[in-house]
């Protein structure tokens, strides 16, 4: 790759935990392509979302910003046109952008066609999702609660979303462009909800071997021990859930793994595609999901917009390939939106504004090294927030009730993570602290024991530092002080053809008026040892400081242009 700039190829599953997968852990779950893939480059253990919803965390790690950042917070707030994002700041510099498939949840207008080449299904899904209700949903309402519709009928014929978008990869990649670096975005849709997977992937997994869920806090530790928040519980008693059996709990673990092994072969057949193009050993892949799944851990199902346990928030993060070191793993804190200046930093160019990721090269090169102190996610919404909130229908209709009815429940809420411990702020809530080394599920809530006040304090600043300084982003681009302003001049004279003068007129002319001052010593009618200087019948005060532009009975000049910027006159202030 010496001397070429890198392409890329980004494979992104929805929904999918770290821990279900081969390379980070899991003795269960058969992901051979993935823990290649890893075995071949880095992973990262301890990276971390910066939002627990689909569209809110894409809008973060294709910016660099946090979610507050450009109040990307809900599931219809997308990437606006105006607004930079690492798929365009590619383009930009030369690369041939490529998104296989379709996601509405990432592009507001326009901005997919600034952003990428060329988008959409080169090989045509045959099947969409339909509506479904309670009457037709497989196996009635207590399974749909869990979002669990089981095996689906097998149909050689049937392609899904997911598998046109692998289609449309593979068919891609026999032919990339030669004469420029490219980027292949390719996200997924499994293995979100709902559970469903046609053979042989749906009876891979033996249902008496799967792992149980983490419990649920009994309801007497829930409100002592556990202290957990209270969209918890909320969530189990609303979807009545309370009461799930373990078998339950175990068919929807084997089918989402079996959703996982599927993903896991699509992603094989990529890497073989790329292996087959000549390509592979000039292509840098990442391979990372949005979020994670509850999946029966404590008690609960799918996610929440506040929820922040480390099964929603961790990420399978891994860098792999185009000569980037191989074969390791790294304990250093990340968070996802690192990947937007380790992406642009392998591609030779800068981003061109603020954003808030760290590049993870420095960490390619040493595992070991320090990264980040802290990793933060965010989530949820204020009281007054609530028009804005999700409206759904069934099955997730109780899940947009819950939010409605009591905002509370997913009021905004900050989790910052060190390598020891989790601290949780709530707007709403009283906060939280968990104890990562000896309580990685974190479970037992230590806020306000004895003996844990320093840690509650160092983390309490390091939110509100984290806040205050990731607040805003200045634009990148200025704006004139006087810009030009199609409209009339209040209370001015009709000039000879009847019209009043148009203030950008009259600012033209006065600017015309400042550049013969800066270009001669004397003369024009200027003088140059005073405060008041007379233009064409105007009075323009100049004390050194401002530029205040007063009435004119001239007629306009001809020529020149109408567009002006203070900045060009003297005594313009920058204030």
């Amino acid at each position: 790759m010496a001397g070429r700039r890198p392409n890329f190829l980004f494979f992104i599953p929805d929904q999918l935990r770290a821990d279900a997968l081969g390379a980070f852990g899991n003795p269960h779950v058969r992901t051979p392509h993935l823990d290649a893939l890893a075995a071949r480059g880095t992973r990262f253990d301890n990276a971390f979302v910066q939002h627990p919803v689909c569209s809110p965390s894409r809008a973060s790690f294709l910016t660099g910003w946090y979610p507050h950042t450009g109040g990307h917070r809900t599931l219809t707030h997308l990437l606006k046109p105006w607004e930079p994002n690492v798929l365009r700041g590619l383009k930009e510099s030369g690369y041939h952008v490529v998104w296989p498939g379709m996601r509405g949840d990432t592009f507001a207008p326009g901005a997919t066609e600034l952003s990428v080449d060329e988008y959409g299904f080169g090989v045509r899904p045959t099947t969409y999702p339909l509506p479904v209700t309670r009457e037709t949903w497989p196996g009635g309402e207590e399974w749909a609660r869990l979002y669990y519709r089981g095996r689906r009928e097998d149909d050689a014929e049937r392609v899904d979303a997911d598998e046109a978008t692998v289609r449309t990869a593979e068919r891609w990649l026999t032919a990339p462009p030669a004469d420029r670096p490219w980027a292949l975005f390719v996200p997924l849709i499994a293995p979100h909800c709902p559970f469903e997977v046609e053979e042989p992937w749906f009876s891979m997994y033996d249902r008496d071997t799967m792992p149980d869920p983490v419990p649920a806090a009994a309801p007497t530790a829930a409100a002592t021990t556990a202290r957990e928040p209270a969209f918890m519980q909320a969530i189990r008693e609303r979807f009545r859930i309370t009461e799930t059996s373990p078998g339950m709990w175990r068919e929807v673990i084997a089918t989402y793994y079996g959703m996982i092994s599927r993903m896991d072969g699509q992603l094989g057949r990529l890497v073989r595609a790329l292996r087959d193009s000549g390509a592979e050993e000039d292509t840098v892949t990442f391979f990372f999901a949005d979020h994670g799944e509850y999946l029966g851990d404590y008690g609960l199902i799918e996610k929440w917009p506040s929820a922040l346990h480390p099964c929603i928030t961790r990420d399978p993060l891994v860098v792999s390939g185009g000569g980037l070191p191989a074969g390791q793993h790294t304990d250093a804190m990340v968070e996802l939106i690192d990947i937007v200046p380790t992406i642009l930093e392998l591609a030779g160019t800068e981003p061109g504004y603020r954003q808030f990721g760290r590049s993870l090269l420095p960490l390619l090169r040493d595992p070991a090294g320090a990264h980040r102190a802290y990793a933060f996610t965010e989530g949820g919404f204020s009281r007054e927030e609530e028009p804005q909130l999700e409206a759904a229908g069934f099955p997730y209709d109780l899940k947009a009730a819950l939010q409605h009815e009591s905002p509370e429940l997913v009021g905004r809420a900050i989790a910052v993570r060190d390598t020891e411990w989790t601290y949780v702020w709530r707007l709403y809530e009283p906060p939280e602290l968990y104890h990562r080394t000896t309580d990685p599920h974190e479970v037992t809530n230590l806020a306000g024991r004895p003996g844990h006040a320093e840690v509650e304090t160092r983390m309490q600043q390091a939110v509100l530092h984290w806040l205050a300084d990731t607040a805003d982003v200045i634009p990148t681009a200025e704006d004139p002080r006087y810009p030009s302003v199609d409209l009339p001049v209040p209370a001015g004279p009709p000039g000879p053809d009847g019209q009043v003068e148009r203030a950008s007129e009259h600012l033209r002319r006065v600017m015309e008026h400042w550049a013969r001052r800066q270009s001669t010593d004397d003369g024009g009618g200027t003088t140059d040892d005073g405060d008041e200087t007379t233009v064409d019948g105007d009075e323009t005060a100049d004390d050194g400081d401002e530029t205040a532009v007063v009435g004119s009975d001239d007629a306009a000049d001809d020529g020149g242009d109408d567009k002006a910027d203070v900045r060009s006159v003297p005594g313009g202030t920058r204030a």
